[in-house]
């Protein structure tokens, strides 16, 4: 991870001064890495001849930050890793056309691997994304989204880049088709699992230790998982309540929501979903080579559901 965060503050560079002041502040932000991990564990799981890795997690990181970047400006977020959103910081038309800079530059970079199999699997990525983003504007303020539709959405928008990094590891590795399979299952289930505890942490979380605003999904309309399911669990009158909170972005009744969730077990549910899903990810690599690389694959399956920011 040393190198390539090395290789991407060297990648991060441009002639044009803004550029490299957005981009470094999103990019130096205190992530997680944890696709850019993926990738890599993936590689060394089963021995890249290649020598891509370094590029190749940049490159992934480089297409989440991009995704964060124009997230925020449709989601008007203020706070994310617990500072000012780059949006917040230098406006929305900035924030817009530094995401286009990260996108293209992580084209540009890819490209250097000279595969056309990773082109294919990235531009389908960025695509796919692309749609999740658009599906989860058209469920917004609609309380009669599925949980299925919900569903879609997580695995499009947020999965999607899970599932990629993974089978690129493995692409790299020259691993059969049925590896491939399996990492990237691992890294689709993973993907889920993440965002169905984030979901949670949106009702449950500290504000400092999560470094966003709690009740942000709430107050932009997002019927997340929790919610979906409070909707159906609850009392008739509380399931009205969070239909209208749903509607109607209403976060000055935050607390009440939450005790509802609570109440209800819906954010007991969730922990589950997740817990299957991560499950799940261990089950996609039992027939993985054992080395100190798969062990780490299944203790990060174990570890991403028990996470409190």
């Amino acid at each position: 991870m040393l190198q390539v965060d090395r290789l991407i503050a060297q990648r991060l560079q441009s002639d044009v001064a803004l550029i490299n002041q957005i981009a470094g502040y999103i990019v130096h932000a205190g992530g997680k890495r944890m696709r850019p991990k993926l990738l890599l564990m993936f590689a060394n799981a089963l021995g890249d001849p290649a020598n891509h890795r370094h590029e190749l997690a940049a490159v992934v990181e480089f297409i989440h930050t991009a995704t964060l970047l124009h997230d925020d400006v449709v989601d008007e977020s203020t706070l994310r890793r617990g500072q000012q959103t780059a949006n917040a910081m230098f406006g929305n038309a900035a924030s817009v056309l530094v995401g286009d800079f990260l996108y293209s530059r992580a084209f540009q970079m890819m490209v250097s691997c000279n595969r056309m199999r990773v082109l294919d699997v990235l531009a389908e990525a960025t695509n796919v994304i692309a749609e999740g983003e658009v599906l989860q504007l058209m469920n917004v303020h609609d309380p009669d989204t599925t949980v299925d539709q919900y569903l879609r959405v997580i695995r499009y928008k947020t999965a999607k880049l899970f599932e990629a990094s993974a089978r690129l590891g493995a692409l790299l590795s020259d691993a059969d088709a049925a590896t491939e399979s399996a990492a990237a299952a691992y890294g689709r289930a993973m993907g889920t699992a993440f965002q169905l505890v984030d979901d949670i942490l949106d009702y449950e979380g500290d504000a400092e230790l999560l470094g966003k605003n709690v009740g942000d999904d709430l107050r932009e309309g997002k019927p997340t998982l929790p919610l979906l399911l409070a909707m159906k669990m609850a009392a008739a009158e509380d399931q009205q309540i969070l239909r209208q909170a749903v509607i109607h972005g209403e976060v000055e009744r935050l607390p009440e929501i939450i005790r509802i969730v609570q109440r209800c077990g819906a954010l007991d549910a969730t922990r589950q979903a997740a817990l299957a899903e991560a499950d799940h990810a261990r089950q996609s690599i039992a027939d993985l080579p054992a080395n100190q690389w798969t062990k780490g694959l299944l203790e990060f399956a174990a570890r991403s559901v028990e996470r409190s920011s």
